[in-house]
């Protein structure tokens, strides 16, 4: 087809996705309406770039270089699970982003900006630093399924601090999707470099 689903994402070193992981098997007997996402997808997305040819994505690329250099390493705290919009109607759960957040703002602004001057169309909505953890796809379903147990787990778990990661790389990530669900691989990676 000549073009490639991709998105710029912060990856998780294997002892953060371990620990995620764990809590994702512990909410799933109790989930049955939320499509988890498998641990080796976990990643918080910085923009979701869509289908891109190859050339676009070299720019992409050249784009992430230029974000990256001038921003040193971040350590960023992952904390707590909310839900978008809400847990009475969610769409998506998520692990919140505590310390460092600013910090993860301020290089998604950068990206966004070395993407924009490249001519890639900035996205419609508010950017909020999360990592997707599962996703509801029917609310009716949730309504009838998403029993107290889980509710209370979830309430539970919005205190639950899974640990703190040095973000030193920005990847470009290629996105593919087939009837067992999306499989992402990394293109590439920028540095994150203060000089």
């Amino acid at each position: 087809s000549g073009v490639i689903r991709s998105f710029v994402a912060i990856l998780l070193p294997d002892d953060l996705r371990e620990r995620i992981a764990a809590t994702i098997e512990a909410l799933r007997p109790l989930g049955t309406a939320v499509a988890w996402v498998p641990p080796p997808n976990l990643h918080l997305t910085l923009r979701f770039l869509g289908n891109q040819t190859e050339e676009r994505l070299t720019e992409a690329a050249a784009a992430l270089e230029e974000a990256g250099a001038g921003c040193g390493p971040l350590d960023v705290t992952f904390h707590g699970i909310g839900a978008f919009p809400g847990l009475e109607r969610p769409r998506i759960l998520w692990i919140g982003v505590a310390q460092g957040a600013p910090h993860v703002r301020a290089l998604q602004a950068r990206v966004a900006g070395a993407l924009a001057r490249r001519g890639f169309a900035p996205e419609d909505r508010a950017w909020h630093p999360h990592l997707t953890i599962g996703r509801v796809f029917d609310e009716r379903r949730w309504r009838r399924e998403a029993g107290p147990p889980l509710r209370g787990a979830l309430a539970r778990a919005a205190t639950t601090r899974f640990g703190t990661v040095r973000v030193t790389e920005v990847a470009l990530m290629r996105s593919d999707l087939s009837p067992k669900g999306a499989r992402y691989s990394v293109r590439r990676v920028a540095a994150l470099s203060p000089t």
